[in-house]
This record gives structure tokens, C-alpha cells and sequence, in this order.
């Protein structure tokens, strides 16, 4: 892909709310993606990711990340972390990775908190206040709506 291409793609994506854009030509394919610190280019192979199975009861066994960590009737007081769009919650950026947060985590405004998938793109949520992380109202892999808290920072 020709480097003037690529150059106007970031110019288009700091002028917009995008949080990432990936464009294939032909066999090749490029992955835009935001930072705390601005934009940055990261040629990539394409990914596939699994769709998300139904949601089936967990067993007693099942990791703590699979599920939220607090009722939504409990929740705590505190600046709430809304989903800015419809998509699927994911609290770490693979299966196998650390989650971004959990409860009593230290953030400050910037610090990526989870992950929104939304038509096969992966964006990611940055707390918007710096403080604790009181509680994660969603489940890993959860469907999420618009405007929805994802977590609450005191």
C-alpha cells in the first residue's frame, strides 16, 4: 500500500472518533489503531476471532473474570465507565491475557479499562477520571448496549 494512502487513512482517523480502522488490498492489509498518546500504524496479519457462544449458566468452578464482580443492584457509587457503542465486553485484549482492571486497581484517565468488539473491530474503553476501580458491572464476553456502565471509578 502506497505510504501517501496510509497517511491520509490517519489523517482521517484523528479527525474522527474511530478508535481503529483496518484496510485490505489485495493480500495485504493495514491496522490503524489509537493510542493514549495519539495514532499509531501496525501492519497486521488478519485475525479471526471466534463468535461468542450464548451465554450458559457457570459452574462453581468457573475464573472470576468470566462473570462481573458486583451486582448491578450493588452497585457502588462512583463515576460510572459507559459503552459508547453495542458490541461485545471483554475484560483483557485475548483469552489467556490478564485482564485490563480489577476491583482495586489504581487508573488514571487514559489507562485502558476493558474491550468493546463491534463488527469485528476491537476498541478499546480508556477510564476517562483517574482513581480506583470499585466495581466491573459486566461480564467478560457479555453483549453491552449504548450507554451502558462498564465499570465504576471512585
Amino acid at each position: 500500500m502506497d505510504i501517501r494512502k496510509i497517511k491520509k487513512l490517519i489523517e482521517m482517523l484523528e479527525e474522527s472518533n474511530l478508535a481503529e480502522l483496518e484496510i485490505k488490498e489485495g493480500e495485504g492489509s493495514v491496522r490503524i489503531s489509537r493510542s493514549p498518546s495519539g495514532v499509531y500504524v501496525q501492519p497486521s496479519a488478519p485475525t479471526y476471532m471466534p463468535a461468542p457462544q450464548a451465554a450458559a449458566p457457570l459452574p462453581a468452578s468457573a475464573p472470576a473474570s468470566a462473570a462481573p464482580v458486583v451486582d448491578a443492584a450493588q452497585t457502588p457509587t462512583g463515576h460510572a465507565v459507559k459503552s459508547p457503542m453495542v458490541g461485545t465486553f471483554y475484560r483483557s485484549s485475548s483469552p489467556g491475557n490478564p485482564a485490563f482492571v480489577e476491583v482495586g486497581s489504581q487508573v488514571k484517565a487514559g489507562d485502558a479499562v476493558c474491550i468493546i468488539e463491534a463488527m469485528k473491530m476491537m476498541n478499546q474503553i480508556q477510564a476517562d477520571k483517574s482513581g480506583v476501580i470499585s466495581a466491573i458491572l459486566v461480564g467478560d464476553g457479555e453483549p453491552v448496549e449504548y450507554d451502558q456502565p462498564l465499570v465504576i471509578i471512585s
